[in-house]
């Protein structure tokens, strides 16, 4: 569909929105059916960026067909996150676009998928969806960032600093201007405070002549070969074999390569439960808008402290309330050496695993995630890490995390809070040693425009999302709210890019 001038700013919010709703799919099995009615509303607006003003009516009457959806599924969704984030969406749109509660409704009208075939793939995709030889056309080799997420669950982060969580719910990976990475933990055991990751939602956004937005999402026992759609590929641009998914063993291990933005994503199912890793440009890693200062999510500014876990080194003999079939220690740190000889973090974390759970399959977890670590990380000397980290995200960003540019816009008075004490997950005040270093920043820095800053030249910029649920979806359990009065806290209303 076409698009009016008048229409385009007001517009910006429409596909960060859904992307949000459909982040947030509850599983198949749940007796809430927000996933039907966020589908049908996916596909009567037949995936348009943005409606023209001659559309106007006809998607009002698609959210009105969205809102009597979800009213008619209310009484078994109570206290779902993605319900009663999908019911503010909708209040959001109607508002955003001037619809009326009374009128017309639309029947939902089947999206034309793609032929899943290899008559998908394109051979001369346009150099703009190839990140590395448009990088190298202008500049040095990009900088490539590893972030992985495995076992109880264990994360490494994209600065590669190692944690143990307990992040139980769903919680943002990966949250910048091209993809979004949700995951879902869930108990091991029923009452037992070992978590592992459930469920993994990836949304890639739409860009340029690239791609058209695509979902994958996999759960317990469901590793999809393709997207949400039935597609393997990028869709029906120009440029779609740019985007390609791979299933490399059937049920246990997909790959995702996304060219146009230089990345590459492993999920694994090892036992019941998922891994996942990824390599990643530092520059696509930071794409996220300068008021959202270096974003919310996990890979780059690591677990919230009060959801990180110390988990003991050698010689300990009980980390935490084992399962009734644990290991002994002796037994757990023999198996675990079997597959990961050298006693690094993996080795111990696999210990721990077996110690909490009992599960031998997360020995697998753990040596699988090492073995992504040596496909995917950049730097070879980084392979094995030995010391784990523990500190406020607050003070990673300050090591670090922030740009220099960042910073300085920070310096210039855009958060009233001192800026580096501005903690977005439990509002804890950062070292002084950390505040110190963002008043010494210079000002704002005039970074080289990359191929990819060049690329996106002209695209919409971002837009605030404003749903009175995402707050709390973005927060995700055992997070306090939010400190107001700092773009870093971010609140109610959340930065994203249109894609």
């Amino acid at each position: 569909m076409g698009m009016g001038r008048g229409a385009g700013r007001s517009a910006l919010g429409f596909w960060p929105t859904l992307a949000f709703l459909l982040c947030s799919l509850p599983a198949a099995t749940s007796p809430c059916k927000i996933l039907k009615c966020n589908s049908e509303f996916w596909s009567a607006t037949a995936g348009s960026h943005s409606p023209a003003s001659d559309d106007a009516p006809e998607f009002c009457a698609a959210l009105r067909t969205y809102a009597l959806c979800t009213r008619r599924t209310a009484r078994t969704c109570r206290g779902d996150l993605a319900y009663h984030s999908a019911v503010h969406g909708i209040e959001d749109l109607m508002s955003q676009y001037n619809c009326s509660k009374d009128g017309p409704t639309s029947q939902p009208r089947l999206r034309t998928l793609p032929p899943p075939s290899d008559s998908q793939e394109r051979s001369d995709s346009p150099e703009i969806c190839h990140y590395e030889k448009s990088f190298h056309k202008h500049s040095a080799a990009p900088n490539y960032t590893h972030c992985g997420l495995f076992g109880d669950p264990h994360l490494r982060t994209f600065t590669d600093r190692f944690q143990t969580c307990k992040v139980q719910g769903a919680w943002p990976l990966i949250d910048n201007n091209y993809l979004n990475v949700q995951v879902t933990n869930t108990p091991v055991l029923p009452g037992s405070a070992a978590t592992a990751t459930s469920k993994l939602t990836i949304i890639f956004k739409n860009f340029q002549e690239c791609v058209d937005q695509k979902v994958y999402q996999a759960e317990m026992d469901e590793l999809p070969a393709a997207f949400a759609d039935g597609s393997k590929n990028g869709g029906d641009k120009h440029g779609a074999n740019s985007l390609k998914i791979t299933e490399k063993v059937s049920g246990q291990h997909v790959e995702i390569q996304a060219k146009y933005i230089g990345t590459t994503i492993v999920v694994r199912q090892v036992g019941r439960y998922l891994t996942f890793a990824v390599r990643m440009p530092e520059e696509v890693v930071h794409a996220v808008e300068d008021r959202d200062g270096q974003g919310l999510y996990l890979c780059l500014r690591g677990c919230p402290l009060n959801q990180q876990i110390d988990f003991p080194g050698p010689g300990a003999r009980s980390p935490a309330p084992a399962a009734a079939d644990t290991f002994p220690y002796e037994a757990a740190a023999a198996k675990c050496k079997e597959k990961l000889p050298v006693e690094d973090l993996y080795y111990q974390a696999c210990v721990f695993d077996l110690l909490t759970t009992g599960d031998v399959n997360f020995t697998l977890a753990a040596y699988y995630a090492l073995e992504d670590v040596k496909m995917l990380h950049s730097n070879k000397d980084r392979l094995h890490l030995y010391e784990r980290t523990r500190e406020p995200p607050g003070r990673a960003a300050a090591q670090g995390l922030l740009s220099p540019r960042a910073l300085g816009r920070l310096r210039g008075g855009s958060c009233s809070a001192p800026p580096a004490g501005c903690n977005p997950f439990d509002q804890q005040v950062a070292p002084a040693g950390a505040r110190r270093a963002a008043a010494r920043s210079p000002g704002p820095v005039s970074a080289p425009r990359s191929p990819l800053r060049a690329r996106a030249a002209g695209s919409p910029g971002a837009a605030v999302l404003s749903a009175r649920g995402l707050s709390d979806a973005t927060r995700g359990p055992g997070r306090a709210s939010p400190a107001p009065h700092c773009p870093l806290c971010l609140g109610a209303h959340v930065l994203v890019s249109s894609p």
